[in-house]
């Protein structure tokens, strides 16, 4: 069975739509903004597609936990941006609809590599 660079995994390209979203809005913040919350948020959603691919086969299941986290970790830093008044509802909205395929793309990504056998 070929298996496919990690750039083409729908789970990947998905991580990289939510960064790049993420990453345009902090843009226009205020330098404090930007410096404290907003650099945690582009660092945890960095995090997401930076795992997944990584490491051995073995590894990759690991790793792909450690995304997961990276997503939950990306989900508090948004929910404090809106709070504090940095997104705005419709923002809110758009970037949900990516962590939510994300995190069910996440969840099947694990459960398919936790199917395929050892090669020994």
């Amino acid at each position: 069975m070929a298996t496919k660079r990690f750039q083409e995994l729908q789970v990947y390209q998905l991580s990289e739509q939510l960064v790049d979203d993420i990453w345009k809005i902090v843009e226009g913040w205020n330098f404090f903004a930007k410096d404290t919350i907003g650099k945690q948020i582009i660092r945890s959603a960095d995090s997401i597609g930076a795992n997944v691919g990584r490491g051995s086969f073995q590894d990759n299941r690991r790793f792909i936990k450690i995304a997961r986290g990276s997503l939950n970790e990306t989900q508090h830093w948004l929910r404090r941006a809106y709070t504090r008044n940095l997104l705005t509802t419709e923002q809110i909205n758009a970037i949900k609809t990516i962590i939510n395929e994300l995190a069910s793309k996440l969840n099947s990504y694990l459960n398919s590599i936790g199917n395929i056998p050892d090669k020994k």
